[in-house]
């Protein structure tokens, strides 16, 4: 995952983002996470993340193969020790989803560019 977050962090700097960076960058540790943890299972052989930019939103990506479960938004108990990473994607995105692939799924997530406050000090 420090592969992942480092590429984000530095595309985001390059395209003039950085007010994204952390959101992105927590964004992308969670989903490249469960992934990872699917594939270590050896269930899956397929990982990828795609980063973009259209000017109006940054999208994060990350697709896997393993297709015999789709990511749910669950409510952790306090005591639960996992299950907190799709809440974080949901309330850091303005958007997120699942897509089916013919084999595995695209986890999509958008970050509106110019629709957050910029926090200031």
């Amino acid at each position: 995952m420090p592969t992942a977050r480092r590429h984000v962090r530095t595309l985001l700097q390059v395209w003039r983002l950085g007010h994204l960076t952390e959101a992105a960058v927590l964004i992308t540790s969670e989903l490249v996470t469960n992934a990872v943890q699917h594939t270590a299972d050896g269930i899956g052989d397929l990982l990828e993340l795609t980063v973009r930019s259209d000017g109006e939103a940054l999208s994060i990506e990350v697709a896997d193969s393993y297709q015999w479960a789709m990511p749910l938004l669950g409510k952790p108990g306090p005591e639960d020790i996992g299950g907190r990473g799709l809440v974080l994607v949901d309330l850091l995105s303005d958007a997120w989803g699942v897509c089916p692939r013919r084999i595995g799924k695209t986890v999509w997530v958008r970050l509106l560019i110019a629709g957050r406050a910029v926090p200031s000090c």
